[in-house]
Formats: C-alpha cells, structure tokens, sequence
C-alpha cells in the first residue's frame, strides 16, 4: 500500500510520534533515546517557551496500518532575523529503510516550508542550539551520548538521493582520563590562576550553584556561542528551562565554576556521568525503573559526557580554560572515569579543539546538518 502521511493534532499522536524511535532501534545497542519528559516538554508547544519565536508542525509516516516514520519541521523567527537566512528546519526525521517513507515525509517539510515563504530546507535541527542537532554520518560502531543524535547508516543515503548536501560538520573526541596528572601542567595552571586572578568555586549544593550562577551560565553561554552555526538569542523563559534541564542533576566533582577575586563569573565546564546505557535500558523513561539505573550511573561513573564548556570572552586569550580541564581531569581521574565524550564540536572551529590538543584523544563520530534549497 502506498504511504500515508499524517499530521500530529493530538496528544495520543503526538505521544506515538516520541515513542516510534524506540521501536524502531529496540536492537540497536548503540542508540540512545531522548528522555521521554524532555522530548514532551520540547514538542508540546504550551511547554516549550521556544514557541514564542518558533513555529513547528509535526508528521508521521503509516503503510498497512503501521507506523513507519517521523518527522517536524520548525521555523525559527529568530534565527532568521539574526542571519538573514529564510531557512526551515527538519527535525526528529526517523524512517524504515523505505525510500517511499522518506521522501514522504521530507515533502511535507518541504511543501509546508514554500507555504510560509522559506528558501531552503536545512537539518536535523532543533527549536535551539542546545537541542540535539546533526545526523550521524560517521561513527555507527560507536554509542551515543545523551545529547547527540543516533541513526541508522541508511539514513544519509536517502537524504542525498533526495537532493540534500552537506551544510556543515561535527565532530565528537573521546577525551582519555591520564593515569596522573604530569606535575608540569599543575604548575602551569596554578601560575595562571595566579596571574589572571581566577580560582574555581568550590560548591557542594547545587541549589546555590542555581541560585549564584544559574542565569549568569546561559547568559555567557548566549554571548560565546553566538556566532555558531544555527544559533538564536536565549529568552528569559528559555533561560528558566535549561538551567532545569542541564543543572538538575550537576554533580560537584564534574562541573568547575571559575570565578575572580570577586566571585564574578569568568567561566565553566558542566559535565556528567554518562547516562547513555542507563536510558537504553529504560527505553528513555525514568519510571518505573529508570531512576534506579540512572543513580548506579551517577554513584559509578566510568564514562563523562562534556555538555557545556565557556570562558568570558575578555579571559579566552588568557588560557584560564585550562584551570577548568585541569580540575575536571583531576576529578575523572579520582572516580575512576576512563574517559569523557565531548559534545559537538564544529569542524572548523579550531579554538575548542585546541582544548585536547595535549590530552590523549580520538576523533570517532562525525555529525551532518543537510540542505535542500527550496
């Protein structure tokens, strides 16, 4: 039978639309499912306070009764006043290996993106920068992280046999812990500390990192990243739910706050236990026994994932960014951590990578966001 695609109005829809990934990578052990509340919080658009700037519809695929596919498409108001680009986003594209199925879905993207005036269609891609972006292109042998996207090796085939190419790249390292810290970069770190006037924060309840810096984070973060690709000014509500979303489950061990004489601000890491193999196991639900393998993740960490990394731009030629790896390395090596995942990290940005440079690494995962003019 041929396709047929339906537009998500419901909520029992929209619920089917989060829940067919799962199914459809049930024996892909390397996969990584979105938490279900996230995904929900992001999609439902009385939650979301990115639909204040942002439009958005959602798809499925069905052939012969069954659910075969998935897709959103978002336009970001914001983001094309501050580039200038009248470019619609793909999002949350899963599909059977049918090219049926994905030329479908991609259509409706595309059709409904020429409805409101959109030149060109580019993805995968969120609401934000801080949504989980690009297709894996590279790096199929290898597990996911929480925060990035997992795909089967299908999926960029159909995209370019659809007239999609390369936008642009990410690529994610594997950071390897040390088996000690060399005493030549303590006594470098310790002197930049001195000279810049910096120290870390010591902190031990994250209601008071919340209430000290959780704001003052997503503002340097809003000023440092601006001009990465794809990114758009932060609300204040936005604000609200990502110091939820990413500081809920901060752990003191690893994630470094850097400040000066006067407590001011100068930079951060945030990182976490790897939750990847705990919400494989609960198919991304933290009921009913979620939490349990979500807590022996966090009270045993072998794996870190790198969420969040940012200097004051007037401290970056200062090489205090070094102070904060420095501590985090320190701690991974304490708990026994054998190695961190870093986010993305965009090809051509020299600057971050040049943060590894002296660490034991592998570059094995690259991501894609693809274009299709309209």
């Amino acid at each position: 039978m041929a396709v047929e695609i339906r537009r998500v109005e419901s909520l029992r829809e929209l619920r089917q639309f989060i829940s067919f990934p799962v199914r459809l990578y049930r024996e892909e052990t390397n996969y990584v499912p979105a938490p279900r509340l996230d995904e929900v919080r992001t999609l439902r658009k009385d939650k979301n306070p990115a639909f204040e700037f942002c439009e958005a519809e959602y798809w499925t695929a069905w052939r012969d009764g069954k659910l075969v596919g998935r897709i959103a498409g978002i336009i970001n108001h914001r983001y094309i006043e501050k580039w200038g680009n009248k470019w619609a986003r793909f999002g949350w594209i899963d599909f059977i290996d049918d090219s049926e199925v994905s030329e479908k879905l991609l259509e409706a993207v595309e059709e409904w993106a020429a409805s409101k005036g959109m030149s060109a269609v580019h993805g995968p891609l969120g609401f934000t920068d801080l949504d989980r972006e690009g297709m894996l292109v590279d790096g199929f042998g290898e597990l996911a992280t929480l925060a990035t996207i997992y795909n089967y090796p299908y999926y960029p085939q159909h995209l370019e046999r659809l007239g999609y190419h390369k936008d642009i790249d990410w690529l994610q390292f594997q950071i390897f812990t040390p088996k000690e810290i060399p005493e030549k970069v303590q006594r470098v770190t310790e002197m930049l500390a001195k000279r810049s006037g910096v120290h870390l924060y010591e902190w031990t309840d994250k209601r008071v990192l919340v209430e000290k810096f959780g704001r003052e984070l997503f503002h340097l973060i809003d000023e440092t990243y601006s001009m990465l690709y794809g990114t758009s000014p932060l609300t204040e509500r936005q604000v609200d739910t990502y110091i939820k979303q990413y500081l809920g489950f901060v752990d003191p061990r690893f994630t470094k706050i850097l400040v000066d004489d006067q407590e001011h601000l100068i930079g951060f890491g945030i990182s976490m236990p790897s939750l990847s193999k705990a919400f494989y196991r609960s198919h991304g639900r933290l009921f009913p026994t979620g939490w349990y393998y979500v807590l022996q993740a966090l009270k045993h960490p072998q794996v870190l994932d790198l969420y969040l990394v940012s200097v004051r731009p007037d401290y970056q030629s200062r090489g205090v960014l070094a102070i904060v790896m420095n501590a985090l390395q320190r701690s991974a090596l304490e708990a026994g951590v054998e190695y961190a995942e870093t986010n993305l990290e965009l090809e051509d940005n020299v600057k971050v990578q040049s943060i590894w440079k002296d660490y034991p690494k592998r570059q094995h995962k690259r991501n894609r966001v693809y274009k299709k003019e309209l």
